[in-house]
């Protein structure tokens, strides 16, 4: 190239023309390099089918799906379960793929690489389907290759969703089991607490208050029964105190006067019914009870000295029986009857006295079962919180398990979310590869870019002076003549010779690269 000077569209054609062999060459040996390539370069034939993700048939509020998740992750997973070596391999010695590599390199490792990366292909497509799509030299082989492999996915979309259902299903059965079994624990505790604590619990309390209340009804009837059978018990020792000094008590009746005001027994009476009112109404610590029990005991304890001034009956004389006239018998008959039903009597106070005795003791146990239900019922609702707690966790498990259960026979049936062939796999009619014409043009453009390359460095480095422009150009003065070039036939025999060699060299290169690819193409 010359300093300074400025190329024209012609300078490059006279370039083009001096270089000529430096661009033909390289564009002849690569173009025809690439074309022995393409020509030589075997057919691959794609077989691709559509599978289309069918949703369930029966209406997800009524059945849900157990399967959750979007389909692409779904097929994510189990296109890494089909394209595992498991699977590729047995499909490799199915169809006898692959079988000069089998031959040569005899890893099976690499070759299932191979058919992984560079032959399968499965992508989602628009809508919920995907693609298979498989890569070979014969169109038949791809279509099986591809029908197989759809199969495969299909197969394993049904068995890892019935696997799924079984597995949540056993889960939720196992994890219901321990739910019941700690239900029935704690029921068990619930039930022993409620036996041993039988009257103290907070839902007792109003039975326990209204047996309180019959019994403490009981106990005033009774008082009132035995203070009627002491009355009358005080009339009966009068009686027979009468009885046993007939004379005495006649004499003593007519001289005697009346005594005014009433006698103790008559006192006796009346304070007994005052205290079984005011028990009736109030607590047995209250003031005016103890002040009626103190009035009662006092009054009972005169009555019983007066009693105890009076002739005892057993010191009765029996008179023979001969000698006794008709009122002493009479009196006598009466004496023993009033005896009999003294002790009649007697036995009669001591049984309500012990049933008094029974009944109070009665009323101050279940007061204690009052007092004692708040502290219970803490208790209880602790243990009933948990409790509801564990039979909520059973309740949502059991719903759980139901729902695991349809949802598995539903898989089961088939009648879940299903793959189902959309577009089947067909037998390719054209090459899926090479590309010969782009591949052919791709050639070509690098041999010319290759010619020109070589081209435009020689001349860069070519100073030479070929024109009077470039004499002018390159030291600035004027040419008054021109000498033309003269050529010796030494020269002229040398340039041809050169040619020759370069057009033997291309020849030469032509060969070999073509002898070289049908070596590669013979070795695979």
């Amino acid at each position: 190239m010359i300093p300074g000077k400025t190329y024209t569209p012609e300078d490059f054609l006279d370039i083009a023309r001096r270089r000529k062999w430096l661009i033909i060459v390289p564009f002849v040996l690569v173009a025809t390099a690439t074309a022995i390539q393409s020509r030589l370069t075997p057919n691959l034939y794609r077989s691709e089918t559509v599978i289309l993700v069918v949703p369930q048939r029966i209406d997800e509020r009524i059945v849900r799906s157990i399967v959750p998740g979007r389909i692409e992750d779904r097929l994510q997973s189990i296109a890494q379960q089909i394209l595992s070596r498991t699977y590729l391999e047995r499909v490799i010695l199915d169809f006898d793929l692959y079988a000069e590599a089998r031959k040569t390199a005899g890893v099976m490792e690499n070759i299932v690489d191979r058919m992984r990366q560079n032959d399968i292909k499965v992508e989602p497509v628009k809508g919920d389907a995907f693609r298979i799509a498989f890569v070979s030299g014969d169109p038949h082989t791809a279509m099986q290759v591809t029908d197989r492999l759809a199969a495969l996915f299909i197969e394993a979309n049904r068995h890892d969703r019935e696997v799924l259902a079984d597995g949540t299903n056993q889960f939720l059965e196992s994890q219901l089991e321990d739910a019941r079994r700690r239900l029935a624990e704690h029921e068990k505790k619930v039930e022993e607490y409620r036996q041993r604590y039988s009257g103290q619990l907070p839902t007792q309390v109003e039975s326990n208050l209204q047996v309180i209340q019959n019994t403490q009804l009981q106990v005033q009837n009774l008082v009132e029964s035995l203070d009627r059978d002491r009355d009358r018990r005080l009339i009966l020792q009068r009686s027979m105190a009468d009885l046993s000094t007939p004379e005495v008590i006649t004499e003593t009746a007519a001289a005697s006067p009346p005594a005014s005001g009433e006698s103790p027994v008559d006192e006796l009476g009346e304070a007994r019914r005052k205290l079984a009112e005011l028990q009736s109404r109030l607590t047995e610590a209250h003031p005016d009870v103890i002040r009626a029990k103190r009035t009662v005991r006092e009054l009972e304890t005169k009555a019983a000295a007066e009693a105890a001034a009076m002739p005892k009956t057993t010191d009765v004389p029996a008179a023979p029986v001969a000698h006794v006239s008709a009122a002493e018998a009479t009196r006598l008959a009466k004496l023993r009857n009033l005896q009999s039903e003294m002790a009649n009597l007697d036995r009669q106070i001591a049984q309500k006295e012990a049933e008094e005795h029974r009944l109070r003791g009665v009323i101050t146990g279940y007061q204690a079962r009052i007092e004692a239900a708040p502290a219970r019922e803490s208790e209880l609702i602790e243990l009933t919180r948990d409790y509801t707690t564990l039979q909520s966790v059973y309740t949502s498990l059991l719903g759980k398990r139901e729902d695991s259960k349809v949802a598995a026979n539903l898989e089961k049936r088939q009648a879940g979310e299903q793959f189902r062939i959309l577009d089947p796999a067909r037998v390719p009619e054209q090459p899926f590869s090479p590309n010969r014409l782009r591949m052919n043009l791709m050639g070509a453009m690098a041999g010319l870019v290759l010619g020109l390359g070589f081209a435009g460095l020689l001349e860069y480095r070519d100073t030479s002076l070929r024109t009077d422009d470039d004499v002018v150009t390159s030291i600035g003065l004027p040419v008054l003549a021109m000498i033309p070039m003269m050529v010796t036939s030494a020269e002229e025999r040398r340039r041809i010779r050169t040619r020759w060699m370069m057009v033997f060299t291309a020849a030469a290169t032509v060969v070999l690269v073509t002898a070289a690819i049908l070596w590669k193409v013979a070795a695979h």
